[in-house]
């Protein structure tokens, strides 16, 4: 026979429960506790409640236990359960944490998270919140280089000025190039779409040499003036640099951004600081 526990409620709590069962910003399981109570008032068996909320017969016992000890306030109240795993002791979390910013033994290259769970005796999923929480990634990597250059300083400050404070009646461009520049073509001429078939070529191709692309930026407009040579030598360079200066308005004084590139740095490719005076 179904048990049935009928609960005595006064207009209060009945107001009361069913605002908590009209909010909409209420959780489900407000609402279920609520219709709970406000059922078991019109003296329903317990199994005919349970199936009217869609709820276990022993979530109907409990909470009507609750409600009748605790009250209203006790069915919006969750009571705190001790965790199953005590937490890491803190004097644990700074020696993963000192662990961490130390190099790993071995041959190895950095830290994983097993390596490292393995070594302290701790879950990997614990390692992984304690790593989270210090804001610590070994696998990750960010590269950098010190210059030994000793005008190094000197010529940052001209480099930065340039764009920071541009000079004027002055064009500043930056230089690069790319060599080694492949020139392929394939073995058959590709055919041309057609309805029902794609576009086709062969698999195989042909060289015809390299090429080497010479191009300057115009830091202020975004114009590329650039050439194409068969080689990559100082030579090139500077045939570069006079079709540069070609390109340039009459009165203009040129300010060049290039890198360390040996052949930026042949004591021909080195420009006077007149304008007109490309060597070569």
């Amino acid at each position: 026979m179904a048990r049935t526990v009928s609960l005595l409620l006064s207009a209060q709590h009945s107001a009361d429960l069913q605002g908590v069962i009209e909010d909409r910003g209420r959780p489900v399981k407000h609402v279920q506790r609520a219709q709970i109570i406000l059922q078991s008032a019109e003296r329903l068996p317990v199994l005919e409640i349970a199936k009217r909320v869609g709820v276990s017969r022993p979530m109907v016992w409990r909470w009507q236990q609750r409600f009748a000890e605790e009250g209203i306030e006790g069915l919006l109240r969750d009571k705190t359960r001790p965790p199953g795993i005590p937490p890491v002791p803190q004097a644990k979390v700074h020696a993963v944490v000192e662990r961490t910013l130390r190099e790993p033994p071995g041959a190895v290259t950095h830290w994983t998270g097993r390596a490292m769970a393995k070594a302290m005796g701790l879950s990997l999923r614990t390692i992984q919140r304690i790593w989270a929480a210090h804001k610590l990634q070994p696998h990750r990597i960010r590269t950098f280089k010190r210059s030994n250059d000793p005008d190094f300083a000197a010529k940052l400050d001209d480099v930065v000025g340039l764009y920071m404070n541009p000079p004027r009646h002055a064009v500043v461009v930056s230089i690069d190039e790319k060599s080694q520049i492949q020139a392929l073509d394939r073995t058959q001429p590709g055919l041309p779409i057609k309805p029902g078939r794609c576009q086709t070529m062969t698999h195989d191709y042909k060289r015809h040499g390299t090429t080497t692309l010479f191009a300057a930026l115009s830091v202020l407009d975004g114009t590329v003036i650039g050439r194409c040579m068969q080689r990559h030598r100082h030579l090139e360079f500077i045939r570069f640099l006079n079709a540069v200066e070609r390109e340039v308005p009459v009165g203009k004084v040129i300010h060049t951004v290039l890198d360390n590139y040996a052949t930026h740095k042949h004591p021909k490719s080195l420009p006077s600081r007149k304008r007109g005076c490309w060597p070569g």
